[in-house]
Protein backbone atom coordinates (compact mmCIF):
# COMPACT_ATOMS: atom_id res chain seq x y z
CA UNK A 1 0.00 0.00 0.00
CA UNK A 2 1.26 3.48 -0.20
CA UNK A 3 1.30 6.27 1.96
CA UNK A 4 -0.95 9.06 0.93
CA UNK A 5 1.59 11.85 -0.34
CA UNK A 6 -1.02 12.82 -2.89
CA UNK A 7 -4.16 11.61 -3.15
CA UNK A 8 -7.33 12.41 -5.83
CA UNK A 9 -9.89 11.50 -8.01
CA UNK A 10 -9.97 10.57 -11.78
CA UNK A 11 -12.89 9.42 -14.13
CA UNK A 12 -13.20 6.00 -15.47
CA UNK A 13 -15.00 4.60 -18.18
CA UNK A 14 -17.41 1.96 -16.94
CA UNK A 15 -16.73 -1.46 -17.78
CA UNK A 16 -19.38 -4.07 -19.11
CA UNK A 17 -21.80 -5.80 -16.53
CA UNK A 18 -20.46 -9.29 -15.81
CA UNK A 19 -23.82 -10.27 -14.51
CA UNK A 20 -26.94 -10.81 -16.98
CA UNK A 21 -29.50 -10.42 -14.17
CA UNK A 22 -30.68 -6.94 -15.95
CA UNK A 23 -30.66 -4.69 -12.64
CA UNK A 24 -29.21 -1.35 -12.28
CA UNK A 25 -25.57 -1.65 -11.51
CA UNK A 26 -23.79 1.59 -11.01
CA UNK A 27 -20.35 0.91 -11.74
CA UNK A 28 -20.73 -1.07 -14.76
CA UNK A 29 -22.70 -0.66 -18.49
CA UNK A 30 -24.97 -3.30 -19.14
CA UNK A 31 -24.43 -4.98 -22.51
CA UNK A 32 -27.80 -6.93 -24.41
CA UNK A 33 -26.83 -10.00 -26.00
CA UNK A 34 -28.94 -11.29 -29.27
CA UNK A 35 -32.34 -11.62 -28.79
CA UNK A 36 -33.72 -14.34 -30.36
CA UNK A 37 -36.68 -12.39 -31.93
CA UNK A 38 -34.22 -10.68 -33.95
CA UNK A 39 -32.14 -11.79 -37.10
CA UNK A 40 -28.50 -13.09 -36.54
CA UNK A 41 -25.49 -10.78 -36.00
CA UNK A 42 -27.79 -8.37 -34.60
CA UNK A 43 -26.34 -7.36 -31.30
CA UNK A 44 -28.18 -4.97 -29.09
CA UNK A 45 -26.49 -2.94 -26.41
CA UNK A 46 -27.28 -0.70 -23.86
CA UNK A 47 -25.06 2.59 -23.94
CA UNK A 48 -24.82 4.67 -22.00
CA UNK A 49 -24.07 8.82 -22.94
CA UNK A 50 -22.58 12.03 -20.93
CA UNK A 51 -21.31 11.69 -17.53
CA UNK A 52 -23.39 8.43 -17.02
CA UNK A 53 -20.69 6.91 -18.85
CA UNK A 54 -18.11 7.23 -15.92
CA UNK A 55 -17.26 6.68 -12.92
CA UNK A 56 -15.12 8.53 -10.11
CA UNK A 57 -12.44 6.58 -9.03
CA UNK A 58 -10.23 7.40 -5.82
CA UNK A 59 -6.26 7.25 -5.92
CA UNK A 60 -3.55 7.82 -3.57
CA UNK A 61 0.27 7.87 -4.71
CA UNK A 62 3.27 7.96 -2.48
CA UNK A 63 7.31 7.47 -3.43
CA UNK A 64 6.92 3.91 -4.12
CA UNK A 65 3.33 3.25 -5.35
CA UNK A 66 -0.26 4.72 -6.78
CA UNK A 67 -2.65 2.31 -5.45
CA UNK A 68 -6.44 3.22 -6.84
CA UNK A 69 -9.99 1.33 -6.25
CA UNK A 70 -10.66 -1.35 -8.39
CA UNK A 71 -13.78 -0.46 -9.61
CA UNK A 72 -14.36 -3.74 -11.21
CA UNK A 73 -13.18 -5.92 -8.03
CA UNK A 74 -12.94 -5.56 -4.38
CA UNK A 75 -9.72 -4.29 -3.61
CA UNK A 76 -7.16 -1.77 -4.72
CA UNK A 77 -5.08 -2.05 -8.03
CA UNK A 78 -1.84 -1.01 -7.34
CA UNK A 79 1.21 -0.23 -9.97
CA UNK A 80 5.02 1.23 -9.63
CA UNK A 81 4.95 5.26 -9.50
CA UNK A 82 8.35 5.03 -10.99
CA UNK A 83 7.05 3.45 -14.14
CA UNK A 84 4.63 5.38 -14.16
CA UNK A 85 6.81 8.67 -14.03
CA UNK A 86 7.72 10.34 -17.22
CA UNK A 87 11.46 8.72 -18.59
CA UNK A 88 13.13 12.41 -18.22
CA UNK A 89 11.87 12.51 -14.87
CA UNK A 90 12.96 9.75 -13.00
CA UNK A 91 16.54 10.63 -12.23
CA UNK A 92 14.80 13.36 -10.08
CA UNK A 93 12.64 11.14 -8.74
CA UNK A 94 15.72 8.92 -7.64
CA UNK A 95 17.70 11.84 -6.64
CA UNK A 96 14.41 12.83 -4.25
CA UNK A 97 14.31 9.16 -2.68
CA UNK A 98 18.13 9.68 -2.35
CA UNK A 99 17.68 12.68 -0.05
CA UNK A 100 14.96 10.93 1.78
CA UNK A 101 16.80 8.41 3.09
CA UNK A 102 19.58 10.58 4.08
CA UNK A 103 17.40 12.78 5.54
CA UNK A 104 15.95 10.07 8.25
CA UNK A 105 19.62 8.90 8.72
CA UNK A 106 20.98 12.14 9.61
CA UNK A 107 17.84 12.83 12.14
CA UNK A 108 18.44 9.10 13.32
CA UNK A 109 22.28 10.21 13.75
CA UNK A 110 21.21 13.45 15.69
CA UNK A 111 19.00 11.72 18.20
CA UNK A 112 21.17 9.39 19.00
CA UNK A 113 23.96 12.10 19.65
CA UNK A 114 20.62 14.11 22.08
CA UNK A 115 20.15 10.63 23.83
CA UNK A 116 24.19 10.39 24.35
CA UNK A 117 23.83 14.15 25.63
CA UNK A 118 21.37 13.75 28.21
CA UNK A 119 22.39 10.08 29.28
CA UNK A 120 26.42 10.10 29.78
CA UNK A 121 27.78 13.66 29.73
CA UNK A 122 30.09 14.54 32.30
CA UNK A 123 30.30 18.27 32.45
CA UNK A 124 28.14 21.04 31.18
CA UNK A 125 30.82 21.98 28.07
CA UNK A 126 31.12 17.78 27.10
CA UNK A 127 26.82 18.15 27.12
CA UNK A 128 26.79 21.43 25.05
CA UNK A 129 29.59 20.00 22.16
CA UNK A 130 27.46 16.86 21.98
CA UNK A 131 24.17 19.10 21.72
CA UNK A 132 25.64 21.57 19.10
CA UNK A 133 26.88 18.47 16.96
CA UNK A 134 23.18 17.33 17.43
CA UNK A 135 22.04 20.40 16.05
CA UNK A 136 24.40 20.08 12.95
CA UNK A 137 23.11 16.90 11.79
CA UNK A 138 19.31 18.11 12.49
CA UNK A 139 19.80 21.06 10.35
CA UNK A 140 21.97 19.07 7.65
CA UNK A 141 18.76 16.45 7.64
CA UNK A 142 16.15 19.28 7.95
CA UNK A 143 17.85 20.91 4.64
CA UNK A 144 17.96 17.09 2.55
CA UNK A 145 14.03 16.52 3.34
CA UNK A 146 13.19 19.89 2.49
CA UNK A 147 15.41 19.23 -1.45
CA UNK A 148 13.54 15.94 -0.93
CA UNK A 149 10.11 17.39 -0.81
CA UNK A 150 10.52 19.92 -3.44
CA UNK A 151 11.86 17.46 -5.62
CA UNK A 152 8.92 15.11 -5.24
CA UNK A 153 6.17 17.60 -5.60
CA UNK A 154 7.82 18.59 -9.02
CA UNK A 155 8.28 15.07 -10.28
CA UNK A 156 4.75 13.99 -9.52
CA UNK A 157 3.58 17.50 -11.49
CA UNK A 158 5.23 16.33 -14.34
CA UNK A 159 3.39 13.02 -13.96
CA UNK A 160 0.17 14.51 -13.78
CA UNK A 161 0.64 16.24 -16.85
CA UNK A 162 3.01 13.92 -18.82
CA UNK A 163 1.99 10.54 -17.51
CA UNK A 164 -0.02 7.73 -18.69
CA UNK A 165 -3.43 8.62 -20.22
CA UNK A 166 -4.94 5.75 -17.88
CA UNK A 167 -3.49 7.59 -15.12
CA UNK A 168 -3.93 10.97 -14.82
CA UNK A 169 -5.98 12.20 -12.57
CA UNK A 170 -8.74 14.81 -12.66
CA UNK A 171 -8.31 16.42 -9.33
CA UNK A 172 -5.72 16.28 -6.47
CA UNK A 173 -4.58 17.51 -3.70
CA UNK A 174 -1.52 17.02 -0.81
CA UNK A 175 -2.26 14.07 1.46
CA UNK A 176 -1.51 13.99 5.04
CA UNK A 177 1.90 12.34 5.06
CA UNK A 178 3.15 15.09 2.76
CA UNK A 179 1.29 18.03 5.48
CA UNK A 180 3.88 15.65 8.20
CA UNK A 181 6.90 15.25 6.21
CA UNK A 182 6.65 19.51 6.04
CA UNK A 183 5.66 19.31 9.76
CA UNK A 184 8.96 17.24 10.87
CA UNK A 185 11.25 19.64 8.71
CA UNK A 186 9.73 22.46 10.71
CA UNK A 187 10.39 21.14 14.00
CA UNK A 188 13.76 20.12 13.37
CA UNK A 189 15.01 23.62 11.72
CA UNK A 190 13.42 25.34 14.99
CA UNK A 191 14.91 22.81 17.56
CA UNK A 192 18.23 23.46 15.62
CA UNK A 193 18.81 26.53 15.77
CA UNK A 194 16.94 27.17 19.12
CA UNK A 195 20.21 24.89 20.55
CA UNK A 196 22.44 26.33 18.66
CA UNK A 197 21.58 29.71 19.75
CA UNK A 198 21.86 28.16 23.36
CA UNK A 199 25.31 26.70 22.91
CA UNK A 200 26.67 29.80 21.15
CA UNK A 201 24.93 31.83 24.33
CA UNK A 202 26.72 29.89 26.42
CA UNK A 203 30.18 29.58 24.83
CA UNK A 204 30.29 33.55 24.62
CA UNK A 205 29.91 33.40 28.86
CA UNK A 206 32.09 30.99 29.26
CA UNK A 207 34.79 33.46 27.47
CA UNK A 208 33.65 36.31 29.22
CA UNK A 209 34.05 34.81 32.20
CA UNK A 210 37.74 33.66 31.95
CA UNK A 211 38.47 37.11 30.28
CA UNK A 212 37.40 38.62 33.70
CA UNK A 213 39.71 36.01 35.56
CA UNK A 214 42.60 37.00 33.28
CA UNK A 215 42.43 40.88 33.72
CA UNK A 216 41.82 40.24 37.47
CA UNK A 217 45.43 38.48 37.63
CA UNK A 218 47.09 41.28 35.67
CA UNK A 219 48.11 42.76 39.25
CA UNK A 220 50.47 39.46 40.32
CA UNK A 221 53.73 38.69 39.41
CA UNK A 222 53.85 37.47 35.71
CA UNK A 223 56.01 34.40 37.19
CA UNK A 224 52.83 33.18 38.66
CA UNK A 225 49.85 34.53 36.51
CA UNK A 226 50.31 31.36 34.06
CA UNK A 227 49.82 28.95 36.68
CA UNK A 228 47.53 30.91 38.94
CA UNK A 229 45.22 31.54 35.94
CA UNK A 230 45.12 28.01 35.15
CA UNK A 231 44.14 26.84 38.15
CA UNK A 232 41.76 29.51 38.80
CA UNK A 233 39.65 28.45 35.47
CA UNK A 234 40.19 25.11 36.06
CA UNK A 235 38.42 25.24 39.35
CA UNK A 236 35.90 27.62 37.89
CA UNK A 237 35.11 24.86 34.96
CA UNK A 238 35.61 22.46 37.52
CA UNK A 239 32.08 23.86 39.89
CA UNK A 240 30.48 24.43 36.96
CA UNK A 241 26.55 24.26 37.37
CA UNK A 242 25.37 20.87 35.97
CA UNK A 243 23.20 22.17 33.31
CA UNK A 244 22.69 25.10 30.66
CA UNK A 245 20.18 26.95 32.53
CA UNK A 246 21.57 26.91 36.02
CA UNK A 247 24.37 28.54 33.97
CA UNK A 248 22.56 30.77 32.79
CA UNK A 249 20.62 31.69 35.84
CA UNK A 250 23.72 32.55 37.62
CA UNK A 251 24.99 34.65 34.96
CA UNK A 252 21.55 36.50 34.61
CA UNK A 253 22.16 37.13 38.02
CA UNK A 254 25.65 38.24 38.23
CA UNK A 255 25.40 40.75 36.19
CA UNK A 256 22.51 42.50 38.21
CA UNK A 257 24.29 42.30 40.76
Amino acid sequence: DALPICEGTRKVVKPFCKSSVKEKQPNCIIFNGASSNQSGGVVQYSWETGEDKYVVCYFHAGIWFSCEENISGEGERCRSFIHLTPPAERGVLWLSIVAEILYILLLLVGLSLMCIEICHYTNVIDGLKLNAFAAIFTVLSGLLGMVAHMMYTTVFQMTVNLGPEDWRPQTWDYGWSYCLAWGSFTCCMAASVTTINTYTKTILEFKHKRKNLERSLKSKPKLLEHEAGERVWDRYISSAPSSTEEFLDLSSNGRKM
